[in-house]
């Protein structure tokens, strides 16, 4: 076994992961997020709002609200989130004016500026960050991320830390797997990272050490064994199923996440996405707006960015920007038999369809793989079922997720493709290669200036991203039938972006306002690198004990805070300066000159170099973790494989 120098053994890092997760603040801490921090490590905070009114699975019956559910067009916000937005906006101001103080940019006073604007919200900069799909590495390298961006993580106020970023930031997506960390966040009371990492006693919540086919472990909430685990999994799908609602492998799929993300009995069978809206520190501004990704796809269809609708779900509704649907469900009354954009007098409304689990599931289909790989003998009851939902869509659509009754049944049938049919079939976000949930923060109407879009993208041979989705999003933009109005700045091929290094470090795009329009957002991209680990793990990689998760969140961290700048001590205030660049430009303030000097490193100048790169196998950007294959001696470069000797933590600190 290999050994160097400056290195503390896998025990001691587990240790200083969870055992002793709290931390003294570093100089210039805040420690009133210390203490923040201090009281959610304590205990995992329970949600408190299932809402479905079978207090289970199925959705039920009920009541329509006086003012009838109706589907909408898709020319503006929702009066829901119209309303909702000026509150956001206002609980943004203090956390962006303490960030952008923190970034210290010579010659400019960040905070008399915010407060010179702090009653024009529209001057002021308007963050979004979305989390791209990539199972559980995607979730665990962007819980790193959100992690340095929140305030809460005891240090992320320190030097060299970006605290304070998710407290500025109005809207977070996220797709597939990255649609597993949203939404873990949200169903948790919008826990922080930290607190669904460290967890509590009995809660199966974020605990992959068992993985997805074995369930929670023992001592996890009601579950007694594997065999259990299936049975109550079989029987929540069964009672929708009985409820006369047409299942497929998403709801077993949706069903077994849940009880890897959602803090509450069985998965929460009863939680639902729509009851975000009802908690009150959404209600009251204090989360950004939730949007979770996924795509339309008809059975047997092969899709791809420039034909796919793309569909999102935010807590007030769920539907399609695109030209071809156009139009907005209210999320929580799916399952209702909308029929041309209403429900008939003459039916009842429904609630519950929108499960968080089934949400979440919906949004990473491809990951129905793993269901399909139950071992039969595990479980016969499941398997025989899993084997009759094929059987009834047929085995090519088995990465489909059903929403029937179809909410868009009848609605815009001039172009809505999906006008005719009564299921709509819904895959995985990032099957059309648009696998950065970008699409929804880059709407006109939601007027973004800075987009973070944090990639966990497996592109290359060994599990590393090239900048696929970026190029893909932007492909899309430029077709005049699907983009609707949507620009994005100009990106280079994924030859160019390995061959200038461009998906190896923070880069921005669409720096000079002057090449774009008014309505192009400045994207700083953030590329999934090696730190502190090997934490290129495969995306079908269904199992991580404790101490490999925690490395591969902390070397998210790593990233999102360049080594708490180790890497580039100014990456802070450069930040910063992607923060305030279109926010300057509206309100006609001169770029400082340490912006200047920013942008000319940071952000990508327009040359190419398409030539065929060779296989992309990154050096740690600090210094990290030896991987051996067990028994051989043999060094293991790109993934993890078996026995991680160690990591070096000096200049570093477990946050």
């Amino acid at each position: 076994m290999k050994i160097l120098s400056g290195i503390v053994s896998l025990a001691t890092v587990a240790q200083l992961s969870y055992a002793t997760a709290i931390v003294a603040p570093r100089d210039g801490a805040h420690l009133d997020y210390g203490a923040v921090a201090l009281v959610a490590a304590s205990e995992l905070l329970n949600r408190g709002l299932p809402d479905s009114p079978t207090n289970g699975y199925a959705p039920g019956n009920v009541s329509c609200p006086a003012t009838r559910p109706t589907i909408r067009n898709a020319a503006s916000l929702s009066t829901n989130e119209t309303e909702w937005l000026p509150v956001r906006r206002n609980n943004t101001i203090e956390p962006m004016k303490d960030l952008l103080s923190r970034a210290n940019i010579s010659g400019f006073d960040a905070a008399a500026y915010i407060e010179k604007f702090r009653d024009n919200a529209t001057a002021l900069p308007n963050i979004g960050i979305a989390i791209s799909g990539g199972g559980y590495r995607a979730l665990m390298y962007g819980a790193g991320f959100l992690a340095a961006a929140d305030s809460r993580t005891v240090n992320a106020t320190g030097k060299g830390g970006i605290g304070g970023l998710l407290q500025s930031a109005t809207y977070l997506s996220g797709l597939s797997g990255g649609s597993w960390l949203v939404g873990s966040i949200y169903a948790n009371n919008f826990s922080s990272v930290t607190t669904l990492r460290d967890g509590s006693p009995g809660s199966s919540v974020w605990q992959f050490g068992n993985s997805i086919f074995q369930g929670p472990k023992e001592d996890g909430i009601s579950i007694l064994n594997t065999a259990e685990y299936y049975k109550n999994i079989k029987g929540q799908v069964d009672s929708k199923k009985n409820a006369g609602y047409e299942v497929s492998i998403t709801d077993y799929w949706g069903r077994a996440l849940s009880y890897q993300l959602i803090n509450a009995t069985d998965g929460g069978p009863a939680y639902t996405f729509s009851s975000i809206a009802l908690q009150d520190n959404f209600k009251n501004g204090e989360t950004p707006f939730p949007v979770i990704v996924a795509d339309g796809r008809a059975p047997g269809d092969i899709i791809v960015s420039l034909n796919t609708t793309v569909y999102e779900f935010n807590p007030f509704e769920m539907g399609s920007w695109d030209p071809t649907t156009f139009g907005f469900a209210p999320t929580r009354y799916l399952g209702s038999k909308f029929d041309g954009g209403v429900v008939p007098t003459s039916a009842s409304c429904v609630r519950g369809f929108d499960n968080a689990g089934y949400v979440f599931g919906t949004s990473s289909t491809l990951f129905n793989q793993f269901i399909l790989n139950i071992n039969g003998s595990s479980s016969s009851l499941l398997t025989e079922a899993l084997a009759s939902v094929l059987k009834s869509i047929g085995q090519d659509n088995n990465d489909i997720a059903q929403y029937s009754p179809n909410p868009f049944f009848h609605y815009n049938p001039a172009t809505n493709r999906d006008a005719d049919v009564t299921e709509l079939s819904l895959v995985d976000g990032g099957e059309d290669l648009q696998n950065i949930p970008l699409h929804p923060l880059i709407q006109p109407v939601r007027h973004l200036d800075v987009i973070f879009a944090v990639d966990a993208s497996a592109d290359t041979e060994f599990f590393w991203p090239n900048g696929t989705a970026l190029v893909a999003t932007y492909e899309r933009s430029l077709n005049a039938t699907m983009a609707n109005g949507t620009s994005f700045p100009s990106i280079p091929d994924v030859n160019t972006f390995v061959n200038l290094g461009l998906n190896n470090r923070p880069t921005f795009f669409g720096c000079d306002p002057k090449n774009t329009t008014s309505l192009t957002p400045l994207v700083v991209y953030v590329p999934h690198a090696p730190y502190i680990t090997h934490s290129n793990v495969s995306t079908f990689d269904p199992a991580y004990d404790d101490a490999q998760r925690n490395l591969i969140i902390q070397n998210g961290y790593d990233v999102a805070t360049m080594g708490n700048g180790t890497v580039d001590a100014e990456w802070l205030t450069c930040l910063g300066c992607a923060v305030l660049s279109r926010s300057w430009d509206r309100t006609e303030t001169a770029v400082p000159d340490a912006c200047t000097n920013c942008f000319k490193r940071y952000c990508w100048d327009g040359s190419l170099n398409s030539t065929v790169p060779a296989n992309y196998n990154p050096e740690f950007k600090v210094a990290g973790v030896v991987v051996e294959e067990s028994g051989s001696g043999k060094v293991v470069p790109g993934e993890v494989v078996a026995v991680v000797v160690g990591v070096v933590v000096s200049g570093l600190m477990m946050f």
